[in-house]
């Protein structure tokens, strides 16, 4: 039997074991295949591990997303998570470029996949509360939210994820330095069913301009002589 002679729901079967370029690859082949690739129920799990990936055409954001994962570790990370009044041009060039092209994708996130459950954001440095409040309030359904060293997230995020977050389950903050410890307590009372993990977030030393952090440490100096 030649492999067009398969029904849709069984090259549906055979598309789900193949990567997302294959999957692309094999859609240009025919107009049958091209109708798998373009069918929603093919992709309720997207994972990612370059923003690069984020622009390739080699993939379907719809409603069937259920499982997505933005993960990357580079040197492109660390430039992202310098504090922004230390960056210079060419860093800041940089950065902005890549902002643009997270934030546009999560906007298609929001405006295609009303049934996401889980979200993984792992050394994304441009997602900022805003953005997760807005994935929150698009997502009704979302169950678990993973960020980790995502260095714009701060209490706002804490704050739109008791306030929109009906459906969360999980909530990870895992090496976000900009989170503090009474507003993840703040979250403790008032979301108690939810299970939330901040490893080293609160313990670490928050973004703060050298005249703010000059200030800080002028004060604290005078607290330990009173």
């Amino acid at each position: 039997m030649h492999i067009t002679q398969l029904n849709h729901e069984c090259l549906l079967h055979l598309f789900s074991f193949l990567d997302k370029n294959s999957r692309k690859s094999l859609a240009k082949t025919c107009l049958q295949m091209l109708r798998v690739f373009q069918d929603p129920l093919l992709w309720p799990v997207l994972n990612f591990h370059s923003p690069a990936e984020l622009k390739k055409d080699n993939f379907l954001l719809g409603p069937a997303l259920k499982y997505l994962s933005i993960c990357w570790h580079s040197q492109q990370v660390k430039v992202c998570n310098i504090e922004d009044w230390l960056k210079n041009t060419f860093q800041k060039d940089f950065c902005y470029k890549h902002e643009k092209t997270v934030s546009d994708f999560l906007l298609q996130v929001c405006d295609r996949c009303p049934n996401l459950l889980s979200l993984t954001l792992s050394g994304c440095g441009h997602v900022t509360d805003d953005c997760i409040s807005l994935l929150l309030q698009s997502c009704p359904r979302l169950e678990t939210l993973e960020l980790e060293n995502c260095v714009r997230v701060t209490d706002g995020t804490l704050a739109a994820a008791a306030l929109h977050g009906r459906a969360l389950r999980t909530l990870r903050l895992d090496f976000c330095r900009n989170v503090t410890r009474s507003s993840l307590q703040g979250l403790r009372e008032r979301r108690p069913a939810v299970a939330l993990s901040a490893e080293r977030s609160a313990n670490m030393i928050p973004d703060s301009k050298p005249g703010k952090r000059f200030l800080l440490e002028k004060a604290a100096r005078k607290a330990v002589q009173l």
